[in-house]
């Protein structure tokens, strides 16, 4: 029997942008790739923050540039991925992680929920589409190009209070999919990652107590996860070898969403 064909399981030299990489699911991310060999831009508000995470991976011997970028300004998406392109060359690899979440109970009249559904839209699925519109030429050009979309459980499901949050990971996971249906003849693949809870910024505020107990009513794997665990799982999706995954939404939840109760 003829020896299966191997498929390349590296990113080494590949051009990844990674928006939110400055904490959490992002930095784990740009972290994992940069050991992985791949050339990395770290994206994220804040210059302190961004230039800490760059300092961190070059000095593990990793290739990496900083830019502070708000993912919901088209100008300036479309400034900074022109500068990544001459810095570090074409793109190969988008992880649209940049995120917020803005507690936001609904209300028949007034300005406060609306604002929260503006912005959060704005950043949390806009940017994807501004994000992916700036590098699609680069990602096309040797029909290999990755983009990964993460978007959370909350757009499985629904949790009160959140709505704006709740529409826009759902939006994700449907814009994951039309992308995949829509441009899959190009070689790109667009995938989409649903983290459950996770160990990161927006649950910070989360007693660990609370966490617990959550957990253990909630995760079969009775804990929360880990911002490595989602980046080991993004890492999967971008390998050349995964050239056949397109347009799947995969929950990394210590198995939440399986779990009927």
């Amino acid at each position: 029997m003829a020896r299966l064909t191997s498929g390349e399981r590296s990113i080494g030299g590949r051009v990844a942008i990674i928006t939110g990489a400055a904490s959490g699911m992002g930095r784990a991310t740009a972290h994992l790739f940069a050991d992985e060999g791949a050339k990395v831009a770290v994206v994220d508000l804040g210059a302190e923050r961004v230039e800490a995470v760059v300092d961190e991976i070059t000095g593990a011997g990793g290739t990496a540039q900083g830019w502070v970028l708000d993912v919901s300004e088209q100008a300036g998406v479309l400034r900074v991925v022109a500068e990544i392109r001459d810095a570090l060359g074409p793109i190969d690899i988008l992880v649209n992680n940049a995120g917020i979440a803005l507690p936001a109970p609904f209300e028949p009249v007034g300005e406060v929920y609306l604002d929260a559904w503006n912005r959060t839209l704005d950043v949390d699925l806009t940017a994807h589409v501004l994000l992916i519109q700036a590098c699609l030429a680069d990602l096309q050009r040797n029909g290999d190009g990755r983009v990964v979309n993460i978007a959370s459980t909350e757009g499985l499901g629904a949790t009160a209070a959140n709505s704006p949050y709740v529409a826009a990971k759902h939006g994700v996971i449907g814009l994951t999919r039309g992308l995949a249906v829509e441009l899959g003849r190009t070689g790109v693949t667009f995938n989409c990652i649903c983290p459950g809870p996770i160990r990161t910024g927006m649950t910070a505020a989360i007693s660990d107590d609370a966490k617990a107990k959550f957990a253990r009513r909630r995760v079969p794997l009775r804990r929360y996860g880990e911002p490595e665990e989602v980046a080991h799982m993004t890492l999967s999706l971008v390998l050349p070898a995964a050239s056949f995954t397109n347009g799947v939404v995969v929950p990394v939840d210590g198995g939440m969403t399986a779990q009927n109760t």
